[in-house]
């Protein structure tokens, strides 16, 4: 058994949920410990870019929000036996600490922690509560939080820590901005890491619709489903638009630093990358978001007037055109974007949150 302290991190489900989580990882092993992430096989896809020292667990776990009368019947049962599976684990490896991150699969290891009475936090990434965070925020130890404010249920005080951001952002804290003018421009196009359909469907035409002498200068990176890959490339290619289209960008933050703007959905994480990194925006929240909460993400950069917000029943081309034109056109205004949205970055959120982990083992040690 290794004399170092053990952190267990519960997440899975979507990025949202595992870029924070990866940037705690890193910070904590810097910082000495042994780290295991804990999720299901659906999380475990998203973690290609964990510190190899992180030690994956696959838990079993499921969700009411998907599938048939017979898989929703046998969500309680799978959900026990995740709890059972995590907590025999911990016996035989005792974490110090364990915090989860939000999503169904975090639900084992933190509903074991609670059996087992052990040091345990939630980290929400959202301006509201996830449905498990939710279920957790007054079983556990401590709330941090990304959004400010995030509603808390009645007598649980949350800290505002910001959403961490992984080591590859950080690195591009605040990168120089180059405002846009009459030379090659970046667009990068985000959808979540689910990719978003409507962004597929809105965004080639509103570019196409560029005026001519704008146009010539637009490069775009374009997030999009598998089955939605193939018509946005095409559409590109037909309008004559430089283009590179894929389901996944292993490196937005390379890609975010070299883009004059971002268009996406408003995502914890994203916003969290957009504001570290300092970028002018067009959010389009998610309107099947729970609790609206991707609204609540962006607000904040509507207020310092960083991002244009628009709400998904208003996506169209004609209003998006008329958005990137206007950014697009006037670099003054794009660069002062850039810099209020670098304002409200949050880039010591992962070591603040590792402070409120090695806090809680400072409090077990006291007890």
């Amino acid at each position: 058994m290794s004399a170092q302290p053990l952190l267990i991190i519960a997440a899975g489900g979507t990025g949202g949920h595992m870029f924070p989580a990866q940037a705690l990882a890193e910070v904590m092993l810097a910082r000495g410990w042994r780290v295991k992430l804990s999720t299901d096989a659906r999380g475990a896809r998203y973690t290609s870019g964990f510190p190899d020292a992180v030690e994956i667990e696959e838990i079993s776990s499921a969700t009411f929000a998907r599938g048939g009368v017979l898989a929703k019947a046998l969500v309680p049962f799978r959900i026990v036996a995740g709890v059972i599976s995590a907590g025999l684990r911990m016996l035989r490896d005792r974490p110090t600490v364990v915090v989860g991150f939000g999503g169904y699969p975090s639900i084992p290891a933190l509903g074991a922690a609670w059996v087992l009475r052990l040091p345990r936090m939630i980290h929400e990434q959202n301006g509201v509560l996830g449905r498990v965070n939710e279920v957790f925020a007054k079983r556990v130890d401590a709330v941090a939080c990304g959004t400010w404010p995030t509603p808390l249920p009645e007598g649980v005080v949350g800290v505002h820590v910001g959403n961490p951001v992984r080591a590859s952002v950080l690195e591009r804290t605040g990168a120089g901005y180059i405002a846009p003018g009459d030379y090659p421009m970046e667009l990068l196009v985000l959808g979540g890491s689910q990719g978003a359909r409507i962004l597929s469907d809105v965004v080639p035409p509103a570019i196409a619709a560029l005026p001519m002498d704008m146009l010539h200068n637009i490069r775009v990176s374009h997030q999009a489903r598998d089955e939605d890959a193939e018509r946005v490339s095409d559409y590109y290619a037909e309008n004559g638009i430089t283009a590179d289209v894929q389901p996944f960008f292993h490196d937005v933050p390379r890609r975010m630093s070299e883009a004059q703007l971002v268009i996406s959905r408003a995502g914890a994480s994203t916003i969290a990358d957009i504001t570290v990194i300092g970028r002018p925006s067009i959010l389009i929240p998610y309107a099947a978001a729970a609790g609206d909460h991707q609204v609540a993400n962006a607000q904040g950069l509507v207020e310092a007037e960083a991002a244009i917000m628009i709400r998904e029943d208003a996506a169209n081309p004609e209003n998006l055109v008329q958005y990137i034109e206007m950014i697009l056109g006037n670099g003054a205004a794009a660069l002062q974007m850039a810099r209020s949205a670098q304002g409200l970055g949050k880039p010591e959120a992962a070591e603040a949150l590792a402070d409120m982990v090695q806090e809680l083992t400072t409090k077990e040690s006291a007890a």
